[in-house]
């Protein structure tokens, strides 16, 4: 397994005025809604199991404690000043690493307006990426002072409810505009290319979470990307880290596991709801991704406390994933990012 790092942001003043008002909104651990919908706010008092999560379109910042996120094979750590995007629906594993009472962890994740970023882009002249460039879909920076500075404003706008409705949608707009012209940027730009594998990728992963449930034919999902199969898989696996088979299989046990949780079906019906014909089948890949049978994994996270959660990335109990990491089962949740 591969391990990257990156350095944390000198400004440790700027980072810590971030601490202090995202401490300050949030006296107790979980994932917390906040009035402006596209922003939540993230606490732990601990380092916390790895979760299985899916993030999307968005912006993640730690301010306070340390994260590690698992993509694939890679192993990235990041800390406070440092800013995660992802760009499409990503599957990872992901845990604070470092957390205490004293010192709990602190962050705070923006989920982006495609759309915005479409407009946005159009009329800028940074240059754009070629078309037949692709990246991850998933990049680490450290935080410039600029965008550093408009978060700090962003959430300390909090305090100030009467001004959230004009000013919220002003800073956000900011953010984009400062994510495209920085070191993100290319990236960001490389998802609104009309035509680049990033956008076409995306397009397959859109089709996918609302499409799950059916069986994948042949090349089916190469031929709605215009892509030879071969460097479909290539670009996909490339962008989320799994192949599309592994992709479509986690988005079936992860909504499984919640209709198991939240409408209290038996793992048969569970299985056969989200596309499995074989029960047994069904069993012995829930068992693999999550480390016990169903009816024993919906178990014990019923008797495991939980946190508070958003709707917007409601969360499950943590289960065990053999002598892997541990799990949060939601097939839209970001979680703590």
């Amino acid at each position: 397994m591969s391990k990257q790092t990156g350095p944390y942001t000198s400004d440790g003043t700027a980072i810590r005025a971030l601490a202090r008002a995202i401490g300050t909104l949030v006296q107790t651990d979980g994932d917390h809604n906040t009035s402006i919908p596209a922003l939540t706010l993230h606490r732990r008092s601990g380092p916390t199991e790895p979760l299985h999560c899916i993030y999307n379109l968005g912006l993640g910042v730690v301010a306070q404690g340390d994260k590690q996120v698992l993509l694939g094979d890679e192993s990235i750590d990041y800390g406070p000043g440092q800013s995660m995007l992802t760009t499409i629906d990503l599957p990872v594993v992901s845990h604070v690493t470092r957390a205490s009472r004293a010192e709990p962890f602190l962050g705070m994740m923006l989920t982006l307006d495609v759309r915005s970023i479409v407009q946005m882009a159009s009329e800028m002249d940074e240059p754009r990426p070629r078309r037949e460039d692709a990246s991850r879909s998933i990049s680490f920076e450290v935080l410039d002072a600029d965008l550093l500075d408009a978060l700090v404003r962003l959430v300390t706008l909090l305090g100030q409810p009467a001004l959230v409705p004009g000013l919220a949608p002003l800073i956000q707009q900011e953010v984009i505009l400062r994510l495209l012209t920085g070191p993100h940027g290319p990236q960001l730009r490389r998802l609104v290319t009309a035509g680049s594998p990033s956008q076409q990728i995306a397009k397959a992963v859109a089709w996918l979470k609302q499409n799950f449930v059916q069986a994948l034919h042949g090349d089916e999902l190469a031929d709605r990307a215009h892509m030879s199969p071969s460097t479909f898989r290539q670009h996909f696996r490339a962008l989320t880290g799994v192949s599309p088979l592994q992709y479509q299989k986690q988005l079936r046990l992860q909504e499984a596991r919640q209709l198991m949780l939240n409408e209290n079906l038996d793992a048969g019906s569970a299985g056969g709801r989200v596309g499995y014909e074989s029960p047994s089948q069904f069993s012995r890949e829930y068992s693999r991704l999550f480390g016990a049978p169903p009816q024993r994994d919906v178990t014990r996270m019923r008797l495991a406390p939980v946190a508070t959660a958003s709707p917007r990335r409601a969360s499950s109990r943590p289960a065990t994933r053999g002598t892997g990491p541990r799990h949060r089962s939601t097939r839209t949740s970001l979680g703590s990012r």
